[in-house]
Order: structure tokens, then sequence, then C-alpha cells
């Protein structure tokens, strides 16, 4: 027999998903004929109040969920710094939740932040995770996306501008006549690689040309080093983009490998700078974002949002600098 959700007893009294709450928690702020209306529908079908139904009580725990993939726990950490220090300065614990790719159930970690009871819930959204906070926005609680341009009556969002930083980039090697453009494929990280590809795109129309230099990678491969090092055995390219360390990493190395001379014969440049594009050598150039201003800001929107104070901007651009060093001719 098919479980009755808290969804479809809202759906049959037409009513909000907090107004079932109310009544499966006793509160007393709704009006009778509502009260009956949810009621006679929670009869007619069955349904068994839960522990996520019961998480939707409407007192105030001074807690956030915060949600990260996994994979992100290793570039992430002062962006949680950030976030924990302001929630720290007004009084809020974190509570935080890792998503596994291909084991964890987004769906089942939404179910667990509800059951928590948090006021609020911010999420790291390295990939496409719209349906995702379409469910948590039914529940009506207050959610900071950070890394992903989105927002509703509940929802704000914090986000690097990769689009805009690769169409400048872009436009200035254009402008020096080099079109020969590589950007890897990023399968950790979607939504930034997709950012990152458009940013390229709109440049090169812009330029009035096609784009053609997107470097996809296939599903099933798990080494980013070897792939890299058979395909620099037929492809040369003025520049090489990509996303994260590991890959900047594993394309200075088997570009070297295959005699590819950087950054006089191919010029290299990673998205998100770290401890190791600047201890490898040579340096990697790269582009420095403000993750401790991401977790930081992150939480004070959310903060704000608690208190039903006025949010003047619901999505905030951070801006990303660029740092010049040994793998570019800049």
């Amino acid at each position: 027999m098919k479980k009755v959700t808290i969804y479809e007893v809202a759906k049959e009294a037409n009513v909000s998903l907090a107004t079932v709450s109310r009544v499966i928690n006793g509160s007393n702020v709704v009006k009778q004929e509502t009260r009956t209306r949810v009621e006679e529908a929670i009869s007619k079908l069955g349904y068994r109040p839960n522990a996520i139904a019961q998480g939707l009580a409407l007192s105030r725990t001074t807690t956030v969920g915060l949600i990260l993939p996994a994979t992100s726990i290793s570039f992430s950490g002062r962006m949680i710094n950030g976030l924990c220090d302001v929630a720290k300065i007004y009084d809020y614990s974190v509570y935080l939740h890792t998503i596994t790719e291909g084991v964890t159930d987004i769906k089942e970690i939404i179910d667990e932040v509800i059951k928590s009871r948090v006021d609020g819930v911010i999420i790291y959204a390295d990939r496409d995770l719209d349906d995702s906070v379409k469910l948590l926005e039914e529940y009506n609680i207050p959610i900071v996306v950070m890394g992903n341009k989105i927002s509703s009556d509940n929802i704000c969002s914090v986000y690097v501008d990769y689009e805009q930083a690769v169409y400048d980039l872009c436009s200035r090697y254009l402008d020096k006549g080099i079109e020969d453009i590589a950007i890897l494929q990023d399968r950790r990280n979607d939504v930034i690689s997709s950012h990152i590809r458009k940013g390229a795109q709109d440049a090169f129309r812009d330029h009035g040309k096609n784009y053609e230099g997107y470097v996809e990678v296939s599903k099933d491969n798990r080494s980013t080093y070897k792939f890299l090092k058979s395909y620099f055995k037929t492809h040369r390219h003025q520049l090489f983009i990509a996303n994260r360390d590991s890959q900047a990493l594993a394309a200075l190395n088997a570009a070297t490998g295959n005699g590819i001379v950087i950054p006089d014969e191919m010029e290299l440049i990673c998205m998100n700078e770290s401890k190791y594009t600047s201890s490898v050598r040579p340096e990697i150039s790269s582009f420095s974002a403000p993750s401790y201003d991401l977790g930081a800001i992150s939480m004070r929107l959310m903060t704000k949002m608690l208190k039903e104070e006025a949010v003047e901007e619901k999505e905030k651009c951070l801006d990303i600098l660029y740092s010049p060093k040994h793998t570019t001719k800049e």
C-alpha cells in the first residue's frame, strides 16, 4: 500500500505544508474551518504524521543546516570557516550534512534536515539542485544557496560569477589573436563547469566566432591525468583552462610529459586557486574565489531572513581575482 505523504494532505485540503504542520503539532493559530478541512483530509487519506511532519514545528532552534557535497569538503574549508564565524556572532549552531554522489539521495538528506528541526538551510550547490531546492522550498524554510544564482520568496543565493570571469579572460586572449582556447569539463562541478563554458561561448560570439574548444571527459573516466596524457598526444592548444587544482596539476604533468612547453607552447590557467597551484613548479596562473566571504555572507543572509530583516540583494555576486603566475605569458 502506497504511503500517504504530507504533500498529498496539503493538496487535498488546499492548504500549505506549514498549515498541515500546525494542525499536526496542535497549534492554536489555525482557523477552525481550516483545521477541520485538514483533519478531514488526514482521515480520508489515512495519513499518519511522521517525524518529518512533526519537525515542521513552529519553535526556533537557533540551528542552521548546512548541506555540502562530500566531494567539496576538501576545498571548502575556508567557506565553512566564514560561515561558522558569522554563525557564532549571531548565536547560531551549524548542523552539517553531506551528500555522496551515487550513494546519498538528496531527498533523504532533506528529510534528515527537516527532522533535525533546523531554522534554515544553506546548500552549497556545485551541481544542478533545482528540483531539490524546490522540494525544500515547499517546507517554507529560509534557504541560502551558495555557488549558484537562484532566488524566490524564501531563497537567496551567494555566488561567484565564473561566467563573467571567463568571458573577460577569453576576450583578452581573442583581442590578442589567440583563438585556440580549450576548457576541460569538470563532472564533479557541473554548475561551475557550465558557467565557464557559457562565458567562453559568449566571448567568442561577441567576437564573431563560434566556440568549439570544450573538452568533454567520459563518465567512466577515473583519472584526469591518464585522460589528458592520451589527449595531449594528438592535441595542442594555445590556452588550456581547468576548473579544479587537481585538474590543472594533471594538465601540467600530462602536457609536460608529452613534450609541450608551458607557457611557451601552451598557457595554463586554473579557475580555483589553492595551495597546490602555488606549490607546484611552475606556479599555475589561477583565479582566487573569495571562499571565506562566500560562507560568511551566506550565513549573514540567513540570519537576516530568520530575523525577518530587509534583504537588499537576494542574489549576491562576489568578485573573483585573477593572479597570473608562471604558466601564462602575461
